[in-house]
């Protein structure tokens, strides 16, 4: 799940990307090219709610491409991206569109 949501007074849209708690990666980090696909920036944390989220502040109106890496190295998709497009690796990105 992503959820987004503007921030008063800016060009700008916090975006929250969500795991059921019941996901069978391990841990997670989200990475794309907003944050030059680092794993080690944006690792999803566990809340009370027993889901695993991570928020990005992005600017508005932009197009951004991501993946979730496991700490295993496995790559898997958002179910709930905006598109796909075929990356250099033979796999699909996800896209998100703020």
């Amino acid at each position: 799940m992503i959820r987004r949501k503007g921030i008063q007074n800016r060009d700008q849209v916090k975006v929250t990307f969500v795991l059921p708690g019941d996901h069978p990666y391990g841990k997670v980090a989200v990475v794309g090219d907003f944050n030059d696909w680092d794993n080690a920036v944006h690792k999803f944390v566990r809340r009370s709610n027993h889901t695993y989220s991570v928020a990005v502040t992005l600017n508005k109106g932009q197009r951004y491409a991501f993946r979730y890496q496991a700490e295993n190295g496995t790559w898997f998709n958002d179910e709930a991206a905006d598109a796909y497009e075929a990356n250099e690796f033979g796999a699909k990105n996800c896209i998100l569109l703020t």
